[in-house]
């Protein structure tokens, strides 16, 4: 199915660029129809700009008409700013006249959270999709082409910014105009545009997104979500950031319960499960940051250095205290600070004379003000194991203009970490001016350039091994789902969810379905014993608890005494329960026991955890999840999170576990969950026996939970 048309990138392709604009409620007052106008106007050699109020004939000394109908043309974009009950006929109304896109910048619809809101917000939405007048908002403060200076806002803070390669999308538009805005314009960062999408009843900021990413002047994208319409949609927008190479850096909110319900009541979005989205942004490349300085400072060192071709960090200062601190953070943030070469040291120390100290990080006193500080650069970033130079000082002119010279050299990376004070105009106004990263804590720098490294290090990977896809059904699958439908319960038996499972491909224990003690004894002596015997029905998933297990049978006598035990434990826990039969199946006792289940989250979609058997998942919440389907890279950094995993490789004598089957068998449940999406509500392998190396895996028991309606 496709998920963006040719027309709908052409409508916010005029909402950004627009050669003409309305302002639906323009008035002379400088409130939200005002502001509009007022900054639209900057732009009025350039974009014919239209009040629309039938109390004016002119407004802030341009002609105002009495209707949308009266204009003379069919504006590129209209801005509606009038009562909430008033949008939907004044969007009716440039439909009529030929419009090709708006923004509502009226409040009152679904962040009120009264169902008849809900609805006419909803209404708005089908409108815009059924016309093809699509628009930005309810709720929002409108967008700025910051590159060709043309502003459509009601923002108060005025219609003024740096030009740059950073576009920033924001769901609320205070953020984009307020914090973003004004920081982004301290520190010299520069936008190419900035775009708020308020309520997204229609576009969302991932159509946005999708946008820049087609937009030569926008090397990266920031983004400040409170929650997503559609996260599924947002994750295609990150599949192509990957072939585009455009790096996108979010904030979102929801890290907090107190941050889920603010942002619940500010754009009536879900926030989602917070650990969710950590782990499927980290799983599509999106880097996620804290706030609004750590967003900007991100983007700006992604948008202004390169690739690094090494890993390794070179830092120098004016201090051996700044260094040695800069070189700490950069440690706890897992970077390689690695030792100078003979040539680099004994060069330097031949500039310092006795003075300082030449090593990584390097102290080099008062040097790093002198005519030698370029030479000292350059035997740093010289290195071959060095791919970023750090430099850590508060300079003047002089040391900015010689780092600036040397980033145009240079095919590496260059950073500064700022140590003065950020109002000094000496050095710092030339650094930014340049596009220098600028970083001003040691912590940040180091998130930075690990956020740097990671996100290149994952591009290369993602590029090599594309995105998983599920293969198509076969016909045993198709077969699986036709049961699943016809099924009429919510939960299935363990014997059904193992035939369900191997229908993927996961291998199971041998097993019989006995329905008597005979039969259960003969199921025992063709397995072999010793042998497990389990209750088997939908109506008691939690078997231990019922007393309805036994482990361990090792003779004919035993076994008929534990089917008749476990028939009446069953019973006598559940009396109503439908019991299939008493499951006997072979012990595995050779192997590691490790956790698969499967979920899906209502914005996320399927979600495939992992983690190791025994009390380390639960008390220590030693597990790692993933979005399915996966690749099999995917499923192998799986294993490598969890703590307890490192039992696979051997411990206290036990042999390598199977890690090739256990890897291929989290790809198989990956698919079956992507396959299964609507017909499945939760899977939990639990345990899977992980066999020694070259014997596979074994899923022991099963239990499938269907959705309730």
């Amino acid at each position: 199915m496709e998920i963006w048309t040719e027309p709908q990138m052409q409508a916010i392709h005029k909402m950004l660029n627009p050669r003409s604009i309305a302002i639906v409620g323009a008035t002379p007052r400088l409130q939200y129809g005002g502001r509009f106008l007022a900054a639209a106007l900057k732009a009025q050699d350039r974009v014919r700009v239209y009040p629309v109020n039938p109390n004016y004939d002119e407004i802030m000394g341009v002609k105002s008409y009495a209707s949308v109908a009266d204009l003379p043309e069919g504006p590129d974009l209209v801005a509606v700013v009038v009562p909430y009950h008033q949008v939907l006929d004044v969007l009716e109304a440039c439909h009529a006249k030929g419009a090709g896109s708006a923004i509502v910048i009226s409040a009152g619809f679904a962040e009120r959270g009264e169902p008849a809101r809900r609805d006419l917000q909803t209404q708005l939405g089908g409108f815009a999709r059924d016309t093809g007048l699509r628009l930005s908002g309810p709720n929002c403060l409108g967008l700025a082409n910051v590159k060709d200076d043309i502003w459509a806002t009601s923002s108060s803070r005025g219609a003024k910014g740096v030009t740059g390669p950073v576009g920033l999308v924001c769901q609320s538009g205070a953020t984009a105009f307020g914090p973003f805005l004004a920081r982004a314009a301290d520190a010299g960062v520069g936008f190419s545009y900035i775009i708020s999408t308020g309520n997204e009843a229609d576009l969302d900021c991932s159509d946005f997104a999708r946008y820049l990413l087609d937009d030569a002047a926008t090397r990266v994208i920031a983004g400040f979500v409170e929650g997503f319409k559609d996260a599924s949609k947002f994750l295609e927008v990150a599949k192509l950031a990957a072939e585009r190479g455009k790096p996108l850096v979010m904030i979102k909110i929801g890290r907090s319960e107190a941050g889920a319900r603010a942002a619940r009541s500010h754009t009536a979005a879900l926030t989602g499960v917070d650990k969710l989205y950590d782990a499927v942004f980290a799983q599509y490349g999106v880097i996620r940051v804290q706030d609004y300085d750590e967003l900007l400072e991100v983007s700006q060192l992604l948008a202004h250095t390169p690739k690094p071709e090494h890993p390794g960090v070179a830092v120098v200062s004016h201090s051996g205290g700044v260094s040695s601190l800069t070189a700490d953070m950069c440690g706890l943030a897992g970077l390689d600070l690695p030792p100078l070469s003979d040539h680099a040291r004994d060069g330097i120390d031949g500039i310092l004379k006795g003075f300082g100290w030449a090593a990584n990080p390097a102290d080099v006193t008062g040097f790093a003000n002198s005519a030698s500080f370029p030479s000292i650069m350059e035997y740093l970033l010289n290195e071959p194991q060095v791919g970023t130079l750090v430099i850590a000082s508060a300079g003047a002119d002089t040391q900015a203009e010689q780092v600036i010279s040397l980033r145009q050299r240079t095919h590496k990376g260059i950073a500064f970490l700022w140590t003065g004070s950020r109002s000094e105009t000496a050095g710092l106004a030339k650094l930014k001016l340049a596009n220098i990263p600028m970083f001003y804590t040691p912590d940040t720098l180091a998130r930075g350039l690990r956020c740097r490294l990671d996100y290149h290090a994952w591009r290369d990977r993602r590029l090599s091994d594309g995105f998983a896809e599920a293969p198509a059904l076969s016909a045993e699958q198709h077969r699986a789902i036709a049961r699943l439908r016809a099924a009429g319960r919510t939960t299935l038996s363990e014997s059904e969810s193992k035939q369900l499972i191997a229908a993927w491909g996961i291998p199971v224990t041998r097993e019989v379905l006995a329905s008597s003690a005979k039969a259960a004894v003969e199921a025992a002596e063709r397995l072999g014993y010793p042998v497990a015997l389990k209750v088997d029905s939908p109506d008691i998933p939690h078997k231990t608890e019922a007393g309805a297990v036994r482990l361990g049978a090792q003779s004919a006598g035993e076994v008929g005494r534990a089917y008749t035990e476990i028939v009446a434990s069953a019973l006598a826990h559940a009396p109503d329960a439908t019991v299939s039969g008493v499951l006997v199946q072979e012990m595995v006792a050779e192997g590691v026991e490790v956790i698969i289940g499967v979920s899906y989250d209502a914005q996320l979609g399927p979600m495939l955890l992992f983690g190791t058997g025994g009390v380390m998942v639960e008390v220590y919440d030693d597990v790692a999840v993933r979005r399915c389907p996966l690749t099999l890279s995917e499923s192998l950094a799986m294993l490598s999170e969890v703590k307890g995993a490192r039992l696979l490789r051997g411990f206290r004598g036990r042999p390598p576990a199977d890690v090739a089957a256990l890897a291929d068998t989290l790809v198989r449940v990956s698919w079956l969950a992507a396959h299964l999406t609507g017909h499945l509500a939760e899977l939990d392998i639990n345990p899977l026996m992980v066999l020694p190396a070259g014997h596979g895996v074994k899923a022991v028991d099963a239990l499938a939970v269907l959705p309730s309606t």
